[in-house]
């Protein structure tokens, strides 16, 4: 259920480009990167000397690193592929983290072995194999452009996310369980701690990146939604949504919680589809009922025969999204 809640939560993070279409990827990063910094310095504040006493030089390199790739670069892709692509097609590349994820994961203590997951894996491939046909024999992008060239952009944005956060999760779940000096809160407020510097220097530089900034000023109403939703996201996605993920990392193995990233899509999805007033095409029903079967199947092959998930060490974290 923490899972499932996390996922809820987590897929409003593609909502929010589309509803802030005019603003370009590079500032949705830095902005929602420095409101979560805002929000983790308030949370930071109460336990300041307690995190600075255990703070090492290898602390601040890897916390750096991990806020870098799993939410700076991370988000500025999956928006770029959101304006290019749309929500549903976005967060279903992005769903093939239940596979990268427990490929990734496959050597780490209270893995299920490689070939029992096998068949429930093939159907989240297929069902990303379903939505890729979708993308490129579906109509214009949400940006109008009917090109197949800015497709193939958007597509390659949202595997530039799927990396980025496949990565983000082994690595920071490796890095908590070598270092248990840290709690997933404590974690938590480091990591959004520099991901708010990382954000304001990319806000910095942008008036400098070619593309990065607005053309022309939007109007002060879209001003005040895009820092609101962006604020919504630090507060909910960043913090809540870390907070729940860390409750239910705790309580299974690492190749699992790949598998429950998925709900994070299957929200995405829905959130999309009210959105744009319309239900899924075939293909896009499809691959939701492929991921959905995949998931379903692997959780069924992590049973340890009790009817429980077998956990992992404590201190064990996957992602912050």
């Amino acid at each position: 259920m923490y899972g499932v809640l996390a996922g809820a939560i987590w897929g409003t993070v593609f909502l929010v480009p589309r509803l802030l279409p005019d603003f370009p990827p590079m500032m949705l990063g830095a902005a929602r990167c420095m409101m979560y910094g805002l929000v983790s310095l308030a949370a930071a504040l109460p336990m300041a000397r307690r995190l600075a006493a255990k703070l090492t030089r290898a602390d601040l390199v890897a916390v750096g690193k991990l806020a870098l790739v799993g939410n700076l670069v991370y988000y500025v892709f999956l928006t770029a592929g959101v304006h290019r692509i749309g929500i549903g097609p976005t967060s279903l590349v992005v769903g093939v983290l239940p596979v990268t994820v427990t490929l990734a994961g496959r050597r780490d203590a209270g893995a299920v072995a490689l070939e029992r997951l096998l068949w429930p894996l093939l159907l989240v491939v297929a069902g990303i194999v379903c939505i890729n046909v979708d993308v490129f024999a579906a109509g214009p992008s949400p940006r109008g452009a009917a090109g197949v060239a800015d497709k193939l952009v958007g597509v390659l944005c949202a595997a530039g996310a799927l990396a980025s956060w496949t990565w983000f999760a082994v690595e920071n779940a490796r890095y908590l369980r070598r270092n248990p000096h840290f709690d997933g809160n404590e974690w938590s407020v480091l990591l959004g701690l520099a991901t708010g510097i990382l954000g304001a220097l990319l806000w910095s530089a942008c008036p400098i990146i070619p593309g990065a900034m607005l053309p022309t000023p939007p109007a002060q109403t879209r001003w005040h939604a895009f820092w609101l939703l962006n604020l919504g996201l630090a507060f909910g996605a960043s913090w809540l949504g870390t907070g729940l993920w860390n409750a239910a990392s705790k309580r299974v193995p690492l190749t699992l919680s790949g598998q429950l990233i998925v709900f994070e899509t299957l929200f995405a999805l829905l959130y999309g589809f009210i959105h744009d007033a319309r239900l899924p095409r075939p293909l896009e029903a499809a691959a939701i009922v492929l991921l959905l079967a995949g998931v379903t199947w692997s959780v069924r092959r992590h049973d340890d025969g009790s009817g429980h998930a077998a956990p992992l060490p404590a201190n064990v974290k996957t992602p912050a999204s």
